[in-house]
């Protein structure tokens, strides 16, 4: 008889994040958030959306909508979220989603969805059209969380309320219905490069910048991409250090250690005694090398129409069938009848 112990391989734990199709994003969002979401696919049982039923709080054009979703879906594909490796789907392809988030809506008080800062900023923006979906978001972020029962949520600070609303939810439920729910947890992710504007570097890059100069689009071709790093805003000092009130070469800085993995010493040294053009071009050349692999796998997939939406189709599958039990699960709890 073998005196061998089988000991239980620890489950990996679970890690829900979701993407609005609001456009294509900047190379901050790939270094500061998307490149992460990769690395974890092997750290994680992970589940990534393209969470289109919230895009629709403002007001869309429905062909650019559609437009959005599949180019969102083959973008993360095309960054290295592999479908089999991970749950891979669009929100709105995964009916249990919507019918969650009413259930967990009659479980969400006025008072907590009032006090969301995510809804004042937008009623603000958008003062023409506050919307009762604006408003009640929050309930579908929480069952877009909850029904995967994933232990940790990737947040940036600025959605840590929802995560801790989502939590208060499910303790609520719990505590109401017995224990349903896993309680997630907020994860801070690995700190990502913090991209700046190539133009105001005091302030985040972003696609809905007005200044095109300002932001890198993932899908910017390399001479688009040379052209906005040497008009990127620097100073007059004419020396690559990393220094107080060097905004626009700290950023240079920060983006070529990010795509090259050299740290701040190295790119010192290595551009020790030459001035500004020679660092931005060498910053502009590194990023569109970083870039081209995944431009290429994006328009490979964008071209195939069929095989992306069989991808999605897939996805959706999968995701309904780990969803669906949950949702039975809840509706049964409260008292629904199920046949």
């Amino acid at each position: 008889m073998s005196d061998t112990v089988e000991t239980a391989v620890p489950r990996k734990k679970r890690a829900l994040s979701c993407i609005q199709p609001s456009g294509v994003p900047t190379l901050g969002n790939y270094l500061g958030a998307l490149r992460n979401w990769v690395a974890m696919q092997d750290e994680f049982e992970c589940a990534f959306a393209v969470a289109d039923l919230h895009a629709i709080t403002v007001r869309q054009e429905p062909a650019k909508l559609r437009q959005q979703i599949r180019e969102m879906f083959a973008l993360l594909m095309a960054i290295g979220l592999d479908p089999e490796k991970c749950l891979l789907f669009v929100q709105s392809q995964v009916p249990a989603h919507a019918q969650l988030a009413w259930l967990l809506a009659c479980h969400t008080q006025y008072g907590e969805l009032s006090r969301m800062t995510q809804f004042k900023d937008k009623a603000q923006k958008h003062a023409d059209n506050i919307n009762l979906g604006l408003f009640a978001y929050p309930s579908l972020m929480a069952a877009d969380i909850l029904i995967y029962r994933p232990d940790l949520v990737p947040v940036g600070a600025d959605q840590k309320q929802h995560v801790e609303l989502t939590r208060d939810i499910a303790l609520r439920f719990n505590g109401l219905y017995g224990n349903v729910f896993t309680v997630p947890e907020p994860y801070i992710m690995k700190t990502g490069a913090r991209v700046r504007s190539l133009q105001e570097p005091t302030r985040k890059m972003s696609k809905s910048d007005e200044n095109q100069n300002a932001f890198i689009s993932l899908k910017d071709d390399p001479d688009t991409i040379l052209r906005k790093f040497r008009r990127a805003v620097t100073d007059s000092e004419a020396r690559v250090y990393y220094g107080e009130g060097k905004d626009g070469i700290n950023n240079l800085m920060e983006i070529y250690s990010a795509v090259t993995g050299k740290d701040m010493a190295a790119i010192e040294a290595e551009f020790d005694g030459r001035g500004y053009g020679d660092f931005k071009a060498a910053v502009g050349e590194a990023v569109a090398q970083t870039l081209q692999p995944i431009q290429q796998r994006f328009d490979e997939l964008m071209k195939d129409k069929a095989q992306l939406d069989l991808y999605m189709k897939q996805g959706a599958e999968k995701a309904s069938a780990v969803a669906q039990r949950t949702l039975d699960k809840v509706m049964k709890k409260m008292g629904f009848v199920l046949l």
